[in-house]
């Protein structure tokens, strides 16, 4: 079984103006497509995107998409590594047919290395990778097209082998060279199986 990875919930007693931005939210959750900003392998100029982003608000449940193991945690982005960067973390969690998710761009996580996970387990919550007010125009086009969006994010990665988290031509999700990685899958297919209407409580 297979969970959508994003917990956007509807509260009891919510008005129907509030719903209506929950499903808004939610929809802008659906994978993004080919040449599509997010989208996989996306052209960034200077660097290829390895993963998909899903926008969600900031601080959305991020459960795990099938049953695994948690192989390892840390850090993905810091200002201490590019100025413009929040910190923001990442969950490896190996799945039960030998792939590897990693779930990025998180505020913070809820698992440690380990750990069993079974579908729709918390492991997370979705983060703001980007620091608005330190993006000026030495930071590459794409980044500086997103000033002021805030747009608040789960990036998703899926890894054949054992993922690259440290790698001269990886860094914050994107990969510094035109050739994919041997062992990096295109998510598309993995997460578009998936209904997120199934992750809203009524």
């Amino acid at each position: 079984m297979r969970i959508w990875p994003l917990n956007i919930k509807v509260q009891e007693n919510t008005t129907p103006e509030k719903i209506d931005i929950v499903n808004a939210s939610l929809k802008k959750t659906q994978v993004p497509q080919k040449g599509e900003a997010g989208s996989f392998w996306e052209n960034r100029g200077d660097r290829y995107h390895c993963g998909v982003d899903l926008y969600a608000p900031e601080n959305t449940e991020v459960v795990s998409v099938e049953r695994g193991i948690v192989a390892e945690t840390g850090l993905m982005t810091s200002p201490e590594i590019l100025p413009y960067w929040n910190p923001t973390y990442y969950v490896i969690i190996e799945q039960s047919k030998g792939l590897f998710c990693k779930y990025g761009e998180l505020a913070g996580f809820t698992v440690k290395k380990g750990d069993e996970i079974e579908p729709g387990d918390l492991i997370g919550r979705v983060g703001m990778v980007l620091n608005s007010k330190k993006i000026d125009g030495s930071c590459p086009l794409y980044i500086q097209k997103l000033k002021n969006k805030n747009p608040s994010m789960l990036h998703f990665e899926v890894w054949g082998n054992e993922p690259v988290v440290t790698h001269r031509n990886y860094l914050g999700g994107n990969w510094f060279a035109e050739e994919i990685p041997e062992n990096l899958i295109d998510p598309t297919g993995y997460l578009e199986i998936l209904d997120p209407y199934k992750s809203i409580v009524p």
